[in-house]
């Protein structure tokens, strides 16, 4: 085992070694500001992506409410159709459950200031459209995360040559 651990982390070290070169690195420092650099570019593609998410969340919402809206009309008309309190009463009892999704539709359309709705294949592209830019964020943030990582690895592995121990730089990026 010590020998295929020997063996191990001289690779490792020369991995290391020819990505600090590679990268055009010339001192540690120059290293220590590539890797925070490159955790600050994941942080700004997190950040990219929340009010994306957030929008995402919001139309999916709304659609799903237009739905419920579109679906209980018939209930709704229904009720409208009734001549007496008497017949009313024993209409809204009978639909109570389609009455109630349809007023909290209502609800939330009121909340939300929405006073013309919009159609489900309009929303339903605007969702379409949101999702292959939250995509497109996806993949950047995972290429930029790739990177850091990497140059994490690097300066870990040339701090171990250099000063033998490994370095604490982890903890100062994860928090």
């Amino acid at each position: 085992y010590q020998r295929w651990a020997s063996t191990f982390n001289l690779k490792q070290a020369a991995q290391a070694l020819n990505l600090y070169t590679e990268h055009g690195f010339s001192s540690p420092e120059e290293l220590d500001a590539a890797v925070s650099a490159a955790f600050a570019a994941v942080h700004d593609s997190s950040a990219k992506l929340k009010p994306i998410e957030t929008a995402l969340k919001e139309k999916k919402e709304l659609r799903r409410q237009i739905i419920i809206y579109r679906d209980t009309k018939a209930v709704r008309e229904g009720l409208a159709a009734q001549k007496t309190p008497k017949a009313r009463a024993a209409y809204r009892q009978e639909h109570e459950t389609d009455l109630l999704r349809s007023e909290a539709a209502v609800r939330f359309f009121k909340a939300n200031g929405i006073t013309k709705l919009p159609t489900i294949k309009r929303l339903t592209e605007e969702i379409e459209a949101l999702l292959s830019e939250k995509n497109a964020g996806y993949n950047e943030y995972h290429d930029r995360k790739r990177e850091a990582d990497e140059l994490l690895t690097v300066k870990r592995n040339i701090d171990q040559v250099l000063h033998g121990a490994p370095s604490q730089r982890r903890d100062e990026h994860d928090r």
